[in-house]
Protein backbone atom coordinates (compact mmCIF):
# COMPACT_ATOMS: atom_id res chain seq x y z
CA UNK A 1 0.00 0.00 0.00
CA UNK A 2 1.12 3.58 -0.43
CA UNK A 3 2.95 5.53 2.25
CA UNK A 4 0.01 7.87 2.88
CA UNK A 5 -1.76 5.13 4.86
CA UNK A 6 1.19 3.84 6.91
CA UNK A 7 0.12 5.05 10.33
CA UNK A 8 -2.33 3.16 12.50
CA UNK A 9 -4.83 4.69 14.86
CA UNK A 10 -3.11 3.16 17.89
CA UNK A 11 0.47 3.38 16.62
CA UNK A 12 1.10 -0.37 17.09
CA UNK A 13 0.87 -1.74 13.57
CA UNK A 14 1.48 0.63 10.66
CA UNK A 15 -1.50 0.79 8.30
CA UNK A 16 -3.63 -1.56 10.39
CA UNK A 17 -6.77 -0.93 12.42
CA UNK A 18 -6.76 -3.55 15.18
CA UNK A 19 -9.94 -2.25 16.83
CA UNK A 20 -12.03 -4.30 14.38
CA UNK A 21 -9.91 -7.41 14.87
CA UNK A 22 -9.54 -7.69 11.09
CA UNK A 23 -5.99 -6.36 10.71
CA UNK A 24 -6.77 -4.37 7.58
CA UNK A 25 -5.55 -1.03 6.36
CA UNK A 26 -7.96 1.92 6.28
CA UNK A 27 -8.27 1.49 2.51
CA UNK A 28 -8.92 -2.24 2.82
CA UNK A 29 -11.58 -1.50 5.41
CA UNK A 30 -13.15 1.16 3.14
CA UNK A 31 -13.16 -1.29 0.24
CA UNK A 32 -14.81 -3.98 2.37
CA UNK A 33 -17.35 -1.57 3.85
CA UNK A 34 -18.27 -0.24 0.41
CA UNK A 35 -18.66 -3.76 -1.00
CA UNK A 36 -20.91 -4.69 1.92
CA UNK A 37 -22.96 -1.50 1.49
CA UNK A 38 -23.44 -2.15 -2.23
CA UNK A 39 -24.57 -5.70 -1.50
CA UNK A 40 -27.16 -4.37 0.96
CA UNK A 41 -28.31 -1.76 -1.55
CA UNK A 42 -28.77 -4.38 -4.29
CA UNK A 43 -31.45 -6.05 -2.19
CA UNK A 44 -33.14 -2.76 -1.31
CA UNK A 45 -32.97 -1.35 -4.84
CA UNK A 46 -34.86 -4.30 -6.26
CA UNK A 47 -37.76 -3.68 -3.90
CA UNK A 48 -37.75 0.03 -4.64
CA UNK A 49 -37.71 -0.62 -8.38
CA UNK A 50 -40.73 -2.92 -8.08
CA UNK A 51 -42.57 -0.34 -5.98
CA UNK A 52 -41.79 2.44 -8.46
CA UNK A 53 -42.91 0.29 -11.39
CA UNK A 54 -46.16 -0.54 -9.61
CA UNK A 55 -46.82 3.11 -8.83
CA UNK A 56 -45.98 4.27 -12.35
CA UNK A 57 -48.39 1.81 -13.93
CA UNK A 58 -51.16 2.50 -11.42
CA UNK A 59 -52.05 5.84 -13.01
CA UNK A 60 -52.80 4.06 -16.29
CA UNK A 61 -55.30 1.58 -14.91
CA UNK A 62 -59.03 1.80 -15.57
CA UNK A 63 -59.83 2.35 -11.89
CA UNK A 64 -57.45 5.28 -11.38
CA UNK A 65 -59.94 7.98 -12.50
CA UNK A 66 -62.31 6.86 -9.73
CA UNK A 67 -59.83 7.72 -6.95
CA UNK A 68 -60.94 10.51 -4.65
CA UNK A 69 -58.72 13.55 -3.96
CA UNK A 70 -57.19 12.00 -0.81
CA UNK A 71 -56.30 8.84 -2.67
CA UNK A 72 -54.81 10.83 -5.56
CA UNK A 73 -52.81 12.93 -3.12
CA UNK A 74 -51.59 9.79 -1.37
CA UNK A 75 -50.66 8.33 -4.76
CA UNK A 76 -48.65 11.37 -5.85
CA UNK A 77 -46.91 11.71 -2.48
CA UNK A 78 -46.07 8.00 -2.46
CA UNK A 79 -44.79 8.10 -6.04
CA UNK A 80 -42.54 11.06 -5.24
CA UNK A 81 -41.26 9.40 -2.06
CA UNK A 82 -40.52 6.19 -3.95
CA UNK A 83 -38.64 8.14 -6.62
CA UNK A 84 -36.63 9.97 -3.96
CA UNK A 85 -35.85 6.67 -2.21
CA UNK A 86 -34.71 5.20 -5.53
CA UNK A 87 -32.48 8.22 -6.17
CA UNK A 88 -30.95 8.08 -2.69
CA UNK A 89 -30.37 4.33 -2.84
CA UNK A 90 -28.71 4.46 -6.27
CA UNK A 91 -26.63 7.57 -5.50
CA UNK A 92 -23.78 5.57 -3.88
CA UNK A 93 -23.06 3.80 -7.17
CA UNK A 94 -23.06 7.10 -9.06
CA UNK A 95 -20.87 8.73 -6.42
CA UNK A 96 -18.39 5.85 -6.56
CA UNK A 97 -18.32 5.90 -10.36
CA UNK A 98 -17.71 9.66 -10.41
CA UNK A 99 -14.93 9.54 -7.80
CA UNK A 100 -13.40 6.22 -8.92
CA UNK A 101 -9.62 6.25 -8.90
CA UNK A 102 -9.34 9.59 -7.08
CA UNK A 103 -8.44 8.20 -3.64
CA UNK A 104 -11.80 9.13 -2.18
CA UNK A 105 -12.96 5.67 -1.03
CA UNK A 106 -13.22 6.47 2.72
CA UNK A 107 -15.27 9.62 2.11
CA UNK A 108 -17.32 7.79 -0.53
CA UNK A 109 -18.16 5.11 2.03
CA UNK A 110 -19.19 7.68 4.66
CA UNK A 111 -21.37 9.67 2.26
CA UNK A 112 -22.83 6.52 0.69
CA UNK A 113 -23.77 5.16 4.10
CA UNK A 114 -25.63 8.39 4.89
CA UNK A 115 -27.37 8.30 1.51
CA UNK A 116 -28.45 4.72 2.17
CA UNK A 117 -29.78 5.64 5.62
CA UNK A 118 -31.76 8.53 4.15
CA UNK A 119 -33.01 6.30 1.34
CA UNK A 120 -34.25 3.71 3.82
CA UNK A 121 -36.01 6.38 5.88
CA UNK A 122 -37.78 7.68 2.78
CA UNK A 123 -38.54 4.13 1.67
CA UNK A 124 -40.40 3.53 4.95
CA UNK A 125 -42.65 6.46 4.08
CA UNK A 126 -43.15 5.23 0.50
CA UNK A 127 -44.07 1.73 1.70
CA UNK A 128 -46.45 3.25 4.24
CA UNK A 129 -48.09 5.38 1.55
CA UNK A 130 -48.40 2.48 -0.89
CA UNK A 131 -50.00 0.30 1.76
CA UNK A 132 -52.34 3.11 2.81
CA UNK A 133 -53.41 3.72 -0.78
CA UNK A 134 -54.02 0.10 -1.77
CA UNK A 135 -55.88 -0.83 1.41
CA UNK A 136 -57.88 2.43 1.23
CA UNK A 137 -59.01 1.58 -2.32
CA UNK A 138 -59.80 -2.04 -1.47
CA UNK A 139 -61.29 -1.80 2.05
CA UNK A 140 -61.83 1.89 2.80
CA UNK A 141 -60.13 4.81 4.46
CA UNK A 142 -60.07 3.55 8.04
CA UNK A 143 -58.59 0.20 7.06
CA UNK A 144 -56.07 2.01 4.87
CA UNK A 145 -54.95 4.23 7.73
CA UNK A 146 -54.63 1.24 10.07
CA UNK A 147 -52.67 -0.76 7.48
CA UNK A 148 -50.43 2.23 6.68
CA UNK A 149 -49.75 2.82 10.37
CA UNK A 150 -49.01 -0.89 10.81
CA UNK A 151 -46.53 -0.74 7.95
CA UNK A 152 -44.85 2.31 9.46
CA UNK A 153 -44.60 0.67 12.89
CA UNK A 154 -43.33 -2.64 11.44
CA UNK A 155 -40.63 -0.98 9.34
CA UNK A 156 -39.60 1.37 12.15
CA UNK A 157 -39.40 -1.59 14.49
CA UNK A 158 -37.48 -3.88 12.16
CA UNK A 159 -35.21 -1.26 10.62
CA UNK A 160 -34.75 1.09 13.57
CA UNK A 161 -35.59 -0.44 16.93
CA UNK A 162 -34.32 -3.99 16.31
CA UNK A 163 -30.81 -2.83 15.29
CA UNK A 164 -30.66 -0.66 18.43
CA UNK A 165 -31.61 -3.63 20.61
CA UNK A 166 -28.99 -5.81 18.93
CA UNK A 167 -26.38 -3.05 19.29
CA UNK A 168 -27.10 -2.77 23.02
CA UNK A 169 -26.86 -6.52 23.50
CA UNK A 170 -23.56 -6.59 21.59
CA UNK A 171 -22.17 -3.83 23.78
CA UNK A 172 -23.17 -5.79 26.86
CA UNK A 173 -21.54 -8.93 25.44
CA UNK A 174 -18.41 -6.93 24.46
CA UNK A 175 -18.01 -5.74 28.03
CA UNK A 176 -17.95 -9.37 29.13
CA UNK A 177 -15.92 -10.97 26.32
CA UNK A 178 -14.26 -8.24 24.24
CA UNK A 179 -15.24 -6.91 20.79
CA UNK A 180 -16.50 -9.35 18.18
CA UNK A 181 -15.37 -9.43 14.56
CA UNK A 182 -17.88 -7.69 12.23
Amino acid sequence: MSGEHDTADDGRTPGRTPASGRHETPLERADRNFAELLQELRVTQTGVQILVAFLLTLAFTARFPTLDPVQRGTYVATLLLAMLAAALLTAPAALHRTLFGQGAKPVTVRISSRLAEAGLAILVLALTGATLLVVDVVYGRTAGIVAGAGTLVACAGLWGVLPQIVRRSLRTADRRTGPADD
